[in-house]
């Protein structure tokens, strides 16, 4: 026990000498005991337990709100007027129940007297709850043991709620009002607010409100606001990135903003029922790769992203890499979300089978030639890094599908600016880059570069000018674009005349014209089964009656000559058969098939 000197206590009640020193934390207060035990049940007990019944010390350990929490409470046991408010309600409530000042000592006890205030005030108002959450942070574990964090992340989604019908109506205001200032006003003010809270208790708020209903677009919106607050280099603008920017804030510790980071991404709502800004998912990826965030959050941004990967701009892919030695450029990230786009696109094709769609035109079509040019575009951004190897760039090349270019001048540019960048490249290595690139597919001002380019190997320069000189021919004899087209197919090569997407389109309509003939055929099948059914039976009535056996039989086979001698099935079975032989010719690419 502390020995304090008595000129050096704080004194709550000076008109009358005290009789027994209380330290909290250190600090000192001189204080009598009747006012004390006769509301406080701890202290009544400390009294009645003590040997020497003089006692005029004691010690109280850990008391929650400290020292100032401590003398508040002991005001009230001197019934010194004070006021409650949100930012000493917690303190108060978890020093009442420390100190057991409970009904059974005096009604309207300190802790009756803060619940009605918590009940009352807090929890009716969204500002306030959040306040006292706020305050809570500082709180021992006793605080969740009261239940005062539940109520108010409850309070504040039930509040946030309300708040939400009111403002649907000051958004339809703002719709026919022109002024900007007032639009950006009707958005939600409790979106700043929250991001005062530690990352534990929003995340706590932010899946309440998600359980009670608020819009997703709102709770977005939050998530970014506390993320531009909490994360150094996140912001809506983030486009670019710049490495000295993004160091960890100093006011939080790197694994502090780790958990921040994967935090906000297990919180996103899912993207069908709300589109996350791009920038604002580029720059939390950005960020976890900075902090080395867990993978399944660096996955599930790269996943998000992928998702909408023709909306994104080309400087958003542009990701420095953080590996010392590697490329400049982080591939093998945009690598995953290419195969991932490209797994969406398969299962929205799985999805619409129907028999009539052709494919041409679609929105899956549309968005993987927008990503082909964007791919184009970030090959030749890449490509002049000297420490970017073939490997990685051929990958993003190859997984690719052929008809997810029209054209390939984009790609021969991309390929041409490596081979500049990269002289030490072999001959082979030169041949296995320029096999992706489709001569029929090269417009004229690339072919005309391409049959002067020295970098270019021969067969390559070869096939361009083979390509040129059937241009030729047919300008010269006045063709259409048809006669080079019959012309280009009869050599066994792809037409850049045809649109691959067409190609793709044509591939698949067979493909499902033979799927109904062979169900055509199973029905067949069984009638056949059937009818021999039938010519058994009449075997075994009359097997004395040769003609009945033979008219069993003429029919029968009757039935076998429809079935196998229609031209329509004949052909399609032949067209068939050579549609998947020009596919697996022409389609270098794995994910070129047709289901």
């Amino acid at each position: 026990m502390l020995t304090l000197e008595v000129h050096s206590s704080r004194r709550i009640f000076s008109d009358v000498a005290g009789d027994i020193t209380i330290v909290v934390d250190g600090e000192s207060f001189l204080l009598h005991k009747f006012p004390l035990v006769s509301r406080s049940g701890k202290i009544r007990k400390m009294v009645a337990d003590a040997r020497d019944s003089n006692l005029s010390k004691l010690e109280l350990l850990n008391i929650p709100g400290g020292p100032q929490a401590f003398e508040l409470s002991m005001k009230f046991c001197y019934g010194m007027n004070f006021e409650i408010t949100t930012s000493n309600v917690a303190q108060l409530r978890c020093a009442a129940e420390y100190l057991e000042m409970t009904e059974d000592y005096r009604d309207e006890n300190l802790i009756k007297r803060a619940e009605t205030y918590l009940n009352e005030v807090v929890i009716q108002s969204l500002e306030n709850s959040i306040e006292v959450l706020a305050a809570c942070e500082t709180l021992p574990p006793m605080v969740e043991e009261i239940g005062i964090p539940s109520r108010c992340v409850e309070a504040i989604a039930m509040n946030a709620g309300k708040e939400q019908l009111v403002s649907r109506l000051s958004r339809l205001d703002c719709d026919h009002n022109e002024s900007t200032e007032l639009k950006s006003g009707c958005l939600e003010w409790w979106i700043a607010d929250l991001s005062v809270l530690r990352i534990d208790f929003y995340q706590r708020v932010i899946s309440a409100m998600g359980r009670t209903g608020v819009r997703q677009d709102s709770i977005i919106a939050s998530l970014m606001h506390y993320a531009q607050a909490s994360l150094k280099g996140i912001n809506g603008k983030c486009q670019v990135w710049n490495p000295a920017k993004l160091k960890p804030n100093p006011i939080f510790a790197e694994h502090e903003q780790r958990s921040i980071v994967e935090t906000l991404v297990s919180l996103m709502p899912p993207e069908k029922s709300v589109s996350i800004p791009l920038t604002f998912l580029f720059g939390m990826l950005k960020m976890a790769t900075l902090l080395d965030a867990a993978i399944a959050s660096r996955l599930e941004l790269e996943r998000r992203i992928a998702f909408r990967l023709e909306m994104v701009s080309l400087d958003d892919l542009l990701i420095p890499s953080m590996q010392s030695g590697d490329s400049l450029f982080d591939v093998d990230t945009v690598h995953r979300i290419l195969i991932n786009f490209l797994q969406r696109i398969e299962e929205e094709e799985d999805e619409d089978c129907g028999y009539e769609s052709e494919g041409i035109g679609s929105p899956s079509h549309g968005s993987l030639l927008k990503v082909g040019r964007l791919m184009d575009a970030y090959l030749a951004e890449i490509a002049p890094d000297p420490y970017l190897s073939l490997q990685k760039f051929v990958a993003i090349i190859e997984i690719l599908p052929d008809y997810a270019r029209v054209i390939d001048d984009g790609l021969y540019r991309a390929v041409d600016i490596y081979l500049k960048a990269h002289p030490i490249l072999t001959e082979l290595e030169c041949k296995k880059l320029c096999k992706f690139i489709d001569c029929g597919k090269l417009s004229q001002e690339a072919c005309n570069h391409a049959a002067q380019n020295d970098r270019l190997p021969v067969t390559m320069t070869v096939q361009v000018l083979y390509f040129e000189q059937l241009r030729l021919k047919n300008a010269l004899i006045g063709s259409s674009g048809e006669g080079l087209l019959s012309q280009r197919m009869s050599s066994g090569v792809p037409s850049a005349a045809m649109s691959p997407r067409d190609n793709y389109a044509s591939l698949r309509r067979e493909n499902r014209e033979l799927k109904l003939e062979i169900s055509r055929m199973r029905v067949r099948l069984s009638e056949l089964e059937k009818e021999q059914l039938f010519m058994k039976q009449g075997m075994m009535d009359k097997t004395g009656n040769g003609k009945t056996f033979l008219t069993s039989i003429s029919r029968g086979i009757g039935r076998i000559a429809i079935f196998s001698g229609g031209p329509n099935g004949g052909k399609r079975q032949k067209n068939g058969r050579k549609s998947r032989g020009s596919e697996g010719k022409n389609g270098r690419s794995r994910r070129n098939s047709v289901s």
